[in-house]
């Protein structure tokens, strides 16, 4: 390897570290204003899960709800410093693309955005209380539900960050099609397994009940088509 290509790995490595650093900066800038807020926030989740429900949530040790604040913190920090990073990761990937590349990335930095924030907002408004009332429709006279707060909340925040990941698909479906990876007609003729695929990893990510299971699974699929909607009408755009 010559002097150059040894500069050049050195820059990169260089410039990654940056990057790693400003991103530890930011979330370690951000982690007190987080944690402060983290009471409200779980009050907040709470309020919008047991939608009026005459219930309340119990903790079984001192430190759990702390531990709890410290979590959501995490979460919230990671979910707020995201678009820094995720610029950070943008401007170190620049150079090495191509024109083309750099236009489709952009065109889809938005869109990612605002399908991740929709997923968040559609688990917290409809699936979370969706599930609550669930599990309060076994109520009877001999069953009585002693919720744990740190199990209602830790689910809140796993299947909010679920949602909004899984939200993302209709735009891998989109670039797989846009830069001929997969054809429209592979994956239109795949449709049955992908619906087994997205069954199966909703089973994975989320809890052991039908509901949130199926809840992740008709939007992730729906917007699987959606994606394949799109992507055919691009390709169809670029071949005339």
């Amino acid at each position: 390897m010559n002097d150059d290509s040894n500069q050049s790995l050195i820059a990169h490595l260089e410039a990654l570290r940056t990057v790693l650093l400003r991103s530890f900066v930011a979330l370690g800038a951000v982690l007190l204003p987080c944690f402060w807020a983290a009471p409200y926030v779980i009050d907040w989740l709470i309020k919008v899960m047991l939608d009026g429900e005459n219930i309340s949530l119990n903790y079984f040790s001192p430190m759990e709800v702390f531990i709890l604040q410290i979590k959501t913190a995490l979460v919230v920090d990671i979910l707020l410093c995201f678009p820094y990073i995720a610029k950070q990761i943008w401007n170190f990937v620049l150079p090495a693309l191509y024109d083309n590349e750099r236009r489709f990335i952009r065109s889809i930095v938005l869109a990612s955005g605002i399908l991740f924030a929709t997923g968040v907002l559609f688990c917290v408004f409809f699936i979370l209380p969706l599930i609550i009332k669930f599990g309060l429709s076994f109520i009877s006279d001999n069953i009585t539900p002693v919720f744990g707060i740190s199990n209602v909340i830790t689910l809140a925040l796993w299947l909010g960050v679920v949602f909004g990941l899984c939200f993302q698909f209709p735009l891998v479906t989109y670039a797989l099609i846009v830069n001929d990876i997969v054809s429209y007609a592979t994956l239109r003729s795949k449709r049955p397994y992908i619906f087994v695929g997205v069954l199966a990893l909703s089973a994975l990510l989320t809890p052991p009940d039908i509901v949130s299971q199926l809840m992740l699974t008709a939007p992730t699929y729906g917007l699987f088509e959606i994606g394949l909607y799109f992507g055919r009408l691009r390709k169809s755009e670029k071949n005339s």
